[in-house]
């Protein structure tokens, strides 16, 4: 018997929903050459400076959106990583960094869209919220190995900062509970549907900005 909709966790809907951005992103051009040594720290610094626009539109309505009934029970302070960013961009460009950080063009359009719905649509701000924090939580650690080996970066020290969670001893844990979250958001089945939408949008969103790093950072390939 096929399972419908309404059986399906809604954490699950969003997994299957996703599973083809989730790939794309994953496979991104910029990213296979970034993990794979084939840029240099710069690119992986260019890339800190562009989180650093994302998370800064994520963040910045944290204390209204606390109380909201929808949104409100994601926006935990453990998962805060702006500061980290600032640390980390502080260590990989130095102490006028803030002047090397200009947001490129989906960059910018990214960030909109999530100060967009984080005014005006607590459940598509959701949407974002998660697709940013459980991939840090998730393939972000392999982000932070790689980055500490291939540029000689402190073990979970200055440069891999973001992706250091100290106040989540177990993130396998942190993520169960998120998605029982995600299972129980107070909204109705059309406002999901919508939900699952806006979570493509993210994936597509950051697709976009791997597309132009890779554009900024091309790598001669043979053949």
């Amino acid at each position: 018997m096929t399972d419908t909709l309404e059986t399906v966790p809604f954490s699950t809907q969003i997994r299957t929903a996703t599973a083809q951005q989730h790939a794309d992103a994953e496979n991104s051009t910029f990213m296979g050459d970034l993990l794979g040594g084939a840029l240099g720290v710069d690119a992986f610094y260019r890339y800190t400076g562009q989180l650093w626009h994302v998370y800064r539109a994520l963040e910045a309505h944290g204390d209204i959106l606390a109380a909201d009934p929808v949104a409100g029970r994601f926006v935990r302070p453990e998962l805060a990583r702006l500061a980290a960013l600032e640390t980390d961009l502080a260590h990989l460009g130095g102490p006028d960094w803030r002047d090397g950080i200009d947001p490129l063009p989906s960059t910018a359009g990214y960030a909109a869209r999530i100060e967009e719905c984080a005014r005006t649509w607590p459940a598509g701000y959701v949407a974002h919220h998660y697709t940013r924090y459980l991939g840090d939580l998730s393939g972000g650690q392999v982000i932070r190995g790689t980055a500490e080996k291939l540029w000689q970066l402190p073990k979970r020290g200055d440069g891999v900062r973001f992706y250091v969670f100290d106040h989540i001893p177990n993130p396998a844990a942190f993520k169960r509970k998120y998605r029982v979250l995600l299972d129980e958001l107070p909204v109705d089945d059309l406002e999901r549907q919508r939900v699952l939408g806006e979570c493509r949008n993210a994936f597509t969103l950051n697709t976009a900005l791997f597309r132009e790093l890779a554009a900024e950072f091309p790598v001669r390939r043979e053949g």
